[in-house]
């Protein structure tokens, strides 16, 4: 039974054009330097929960999407062309609003000052990227009153005579 296994083994591995005896049945291990690969998961993943474990849960969860709408994105298109076929484009714009909100978060402190912070880019289905953050605050400026959440997080729909063009697009 087991010589059976190795002759398929084999006949899959010329099947798939594999033409070096040698190469049929060598394992091929990624180095975490390989992004996307299982070791580099992993040692995100560490790394995630090494900061969890010195500076506490994270206070903030906080995502940022890529609109294809923005105005640096709109004013480089060409005629007919649509931001989710321009990748490169969408990529560009989205990496300079990326490197601003950082800015705004780590040096301005606009939650306040941060203990830590960790954040990964994903791209959707439609091939637009987006970001997620975990953000650890200091301690002295933890969010733990229903009124600090209030002053950082807002969910309502806007007013039609402040603000005519977003209740035109709901």
């Amino acid at each position: 039974m087991r010589y059976v296994r190795v002759v398929r083994g084999i006949m899959n591995s010329i099947d798939m054009g594999e033409s070096i005896g040698s190469n049929i049945g060598r394992r091929i291990v990624l180095p975490t330097s390989f992004i996307g690969g299982p070791r580099d998961m992993r040692k995100r993943y560490m790394d995630a929960m090494a900061l969890v474990q010195r500076f506490g849960k994270p206070d903030i969860f906080l995502t940022i999407t890529c609109n294809p709408y923005w105005p640096e994105i709109q004013q480089e298109l060409r005629f007919n062309d649509d931001a989710q076929n321009r990748h490169d484009l969408a990529a560009r714009v989205f990496k300079s609003k990326l490197e601003c909100l950082k800015n705004e978060i780590i040096k301005k402190q606009v939650f306040g000052p941060v203990a830590a912070y960790v954040y990964v880019v994903e791209f959707q289905k439609r091939g637009l990227p987006h970001a997620h953050f975990l953000i650890v605050l200091q301690p002295t400026t933890k969010l733990i009153e229903p009124a600090t959440f209030d002053s950082f997080v807002c969910a309502e729909l806007p007013d039609n005579s402040v603000h005519p063009l977003y209740t035109a697009l709901l």
